[in-house]
């Protein structure tokens, strides 16, 4: 299991009580896949531009869908351009791929508050693991179930987040989901204008 599908799983179990935005998830996500794939070695950070290395199967479908989707050509993608291209619909993406897998099922009866689909995951393996990572207050986990929205961040769990690369991307998913919110926002404010301007106020 990856980070990306860990943040997936825990955001699912959690939608219930702490309801996600579908958009602010899927830049979570994208970026969870960065430190993935850095991880796997598909990738490394230069300053903030994300250069493909050497390409091997990592054995998740959707990650190495996000490694054969770098761009090879310098100068490369920054950091924030990746999160706004592969982010897009990632979080449906996501929960697609979790139940075509087994891993969460719909319930009966009762919605999920999470806008990328009414699924709950089911007792697994990899349920067990998110879980355990997101009880140890795994700083990278939290980092960015806070960026997800999913809750507010502790300094306690991110103090040890001291790295560039981690620095950089964190840095990055948390620009680009307040540039998501001052657009919602914006869309709210317009269509309460033309609501005003509708009515003849």
């Amino acid at each position: 299991m990856t980070t990306a599908r860990d943040l997936a799983i825990v955001a699912l179990d959690l939608a219930p009580d702490h309801p996600v935005e579908q958009g602010d998830l899927s830049l979570a996500l994208a970026a969870a896949e960065v430190f993935d794939l850095i991880e796997a070695r598909a990738l490394v950070l230069d300053d903030d531009r994300i250069a493909p290395s050497a390409q091997a199967p990592t054995g998740d479908r959707l990650l190495d869908e996000a490694a054969s989707s770098l761009m090879r050509n310098e100068p490369y993608e920054s950091v924030e351009d990746w999160l706004w291209r592969r982010g897009r619909g990632l979080s449906a993406a996501y929960v697609a791929d979790l139940e075509s897998v087994g891993l969460t099922a719909r319930p009966r009866g009762r919605r999920v508050p999470l806008r990328t689909g009414w699924t709950v995951p089911v007792d697994s393996a990899a349920r067990q693991r998110a879980a355990e990572r997101w009880g140890a207050r795994e700083p990278l986990l939290v980092a960015l179930a806070a960026a997800a929205g999913i809750q507010d961040e502790s300094a306690d769990s991110t103090e040890n987040l001291a790295d560039d690369t981690v620095t950089t991307v964190l840095a990055a998913v948390g620009d680009a989901v307040m540039e998501l919110e001052a657009v919602r926002q914006r869309r709210v404010i317009e269509d309460a204008a033309f609501d005003n301007v509708w009515r003849g106020f």
